[in-house]
């Protein structure tokens, strides 16, 4: 079976998490501050914070922002799910704004549409969180005028992303946001087997971001209530919750980020055999924004069912019989069950329902063969013509 996504690890890798393990740290050492150093400076932004993952980023994200009880967060119907539930993980409300049929990212003119009878109601969100789908930045430069606009914060979920670039600026930088947050999945492109880390140029946030992934504990004498009565001495001084990133995996990590540049690199060479070599298929093709340089996390085709005798569930489950470890990315989050249990329904996102109904994600990750991809393609044309 070809997967989808896969890790790439070498003996590069394994000897830096062997010198962990026999190292004094396996939690709380100095790899995870090296670690955070390592991909700030690759993003150029001021502070990273890492996290055990993505999702466990995007609630503290959400949390430094100050969202709670009475706010709302926006974010597109066509994300893993943890891009909506770190905004009910807090307390708040949860909306979604619908996809650019082109790039399959939150559209900004829809955002701007909904932004405008939102305020007329009096019902603005408080935050706005675009997901980099695929590894291709959003528009980030129309969603931070729109901010500034209507006052709402930025979080970009940029969990696919990391390796990519907006306007010439490294995803993660943090231009056109408050925060920024990375995945490093096995699946994503570097990987630090389970982990994630938000990136932000706010020190307040940083600092707040800090606390919050370690119960709200802090040996900081300046964030204390009074002066410490010994060494052993530490004070919480908010809820917080165990979010740390282990030394194992910041170690890694550390090894994984040296060859990030190559990673994304090997996927822009498989990215355009495909263009290439699939243009013959009754398939929609990814669209690149000229604005963009992408991480290439997913390589998502459309199939064109009018121009197939079959449904979309017979090709995914002939491509998946075949040898193909094709999936889908992703279902709508308002269609699932938890959410219309808080009113959404079928029909209230077309665009993304639309792409839902005809998407697959076929093979895309950097230990791809060109002799393995060309057997994918055979295989795609074989089940599609």
């Amino acid at each position: 079976m070809i997967p989808y996504g896969r890790q790439d690890i070498n003996q590069a890798d394994i000897d830096a998490v062997i010198e962990v393990l026999r190292s004094d740290f396996l939690t709380q050492g100095p790899k995870v501050p090296l670690f955070e150093t390592v991909v700030s400076k690759r993003v150029n932004a001021d502070y990273a914070v890492a996290t055990n993952s993505a999702t466990s980023a995007l609630h503290l994200a959400c949390l430094a922002l100050g969202l709670g009880k009475g706010d709302c967060l926006w974010t597109t119907p066509i994300t893993f799910v943890a891009s909506a539930n770190c905004g009910l993980y807090c307390g708040a409300k949860v909306d979604f704004v619908d996809i650019d049929p082109q790039t399959y990212n939150l559209c900004p003119k829809a955002l701007e549409e909904k932004l405008i009878v939102a305020k007329k109601n009096g019902k603005l969100p408080k935050v706005v969180l675009p997901v980099h789908f695929a590894g291709q930045s959003c528009g980030m430069d129309r969603i931070h005028q729109l901010s500034e606009e209507y006052g709402f914060n930025i979080i970009e979920d940029a969990s696919h992303a990391i390796g990519g670039q907006y306007l010439d600026q490294p995803v993660g930088s943090c231009n056109y946001s408050d925060i920024a947050v990375f995945s490093f999945h096995p699946v994503k492109i570097i990987t630090t087997a389970e982990g994630g880390l938000a990136t932000t140029n706010q020190p307040a946030l940083a600092e707040k971001m800090q606390l919050l992934r370690s119960h709200g504990i802090t040996r900081d004498p300046t964030l204390m209530t009074k002066q410490a009565d010994g060494g052993w001495y530490y004070q919480q001084v908010d809820l917080g919750f165990n979010y740390r990133m282990t030394e194992l995996q910041a170690a890694l990590g550390i090894s994984q980020m040296q060859r990030l540049d190559k990673f994304v690199k090997k996927r822009h060479v498989l990215q355009q055999r495909y263009h290439k070599l699939l243009k013959g298929l009754p398939i929609k093709l990814p669209y690149q924004s000229s604005e963009v340089y992408s991480a290439l996390h997913l390589y998502p085709i459309q199939l064109k069912l009018k121009n197939l005798g079959k449904t979309h569930k017979q090709v995914f489950d002939e491509l998946r019989s075949s040898g193909l470890g094709v999936n889908l990315h992703y279902i709508p989050v308002h269609t699932q069950p938890y959410y219309q249990t808080m009113g959404f329904k079928q029909g209230d996102y077309p665009n993304a329902e639309h792409y839902y109904s005809r998407a697959i994600s076929i093979p895309l990750y950097q230990g791809l063969t060109l002799d393995k991809q060309d057997q994918v393609i055979k295989i795609l044309t074989k089940v599609l013509l």
